[in-house]
């Protein structure tokens, strides 16, 4: 578990009343729109608890939406944010709703790309700008976006793991944590790994290169 400084209790710079309104919904906009990996083209917001109360009055929605244009916390045409989705034809809805057993600023981002795919994002702004991100389309997942992470949807077979870190140690990124999530055995799992360097590119279409067994791969840079 992370031990947040009095720095991060205080948030960093940001347009707005609160950085977990406004950062932190920034932050996991941004990231709800490289899982989507594609362009963005129409996203429904479901807010929960204290978003779903607030999000108006403390500019989440602004933010929201800002990160997924992928804009910094601290831009300062945040404000602007949902001008700049009309002009750039961004479909978007917030939605009430009950996330469950979540924390108050929860929000789920269902999203449509480009190509007409969907795909579905679960985060929390858990305070002073820090996000966690616990669910990609469906499957439980645990990461906080502080370090550069390589996202991976893989098929629950052998040998997957050992052919991932391989490819890590051949270009010498060391691996700061490593997880992996499933729902069933055999079948989609997620592979999360966060880095002590910054990930290069290329490393996404060399794991794509595995086989069939991979899903999907997404690069979260560091937050």
């Amino acid at each position: 578990m992370k031990n947040y400084s009095v720095f991060d209790v205080i948030g960093p710079r940001m347009i707005g009343p609160s950085s977990s309104h406004t950062a932190g919904a920034a932050r996991l906009g941004k990231v709800a729109r490289r899982i989507c990996g594609a362009e963005v083209k129409k996203v429904i917001f479901i807010l929960h608890g204290s978003f779903a109360k607030t999000y108006r009055g403390h500019g989440t929605d602004k933010a929201l939406v800002a990160g997924i244009l992928g804009m910094e916390p601290e831009d300062k045409n945040l404000r602007e944010s949902m001008e700049l989705a009309e002009k750039k034809g961004l479909e978007y809805q917030f939605v009430e709703g009950d996330l469950g057993e979540v924390h108050p600023n929860t929000v789920k981002f269902i999203m449509i790309d480009e190509f007409g795919n969907e795909s579905e994002v679960v985060g929390s702004s858990i305070g002073g700008g820090n996000i966690k991100i616990t669910k990609i389309s469906g499957l439980d997942v645990e990461f906080t976006g502080e370090y550069p992470t390589l996202i991976i949807r893989q098929l629950d077979i052998p040998g997957v793991i050992a052919k991932v870190t391989k490819i890590m140690s051949q270009v010498e990124i060391n691996i700061a944590f490593m997880r992996v999530f499933r729902q069933n055995k055999g079948k989609d799992a997620f592979m999360m790994i966060e880095t002590d360097h910054s990930i290069p590119k290329e490393i996404i279409e060399k794991v794509k290169a595995i086989g069939d067994e991979i899903r999907h791969v997404y690069l979260i840079e560091a937050l």
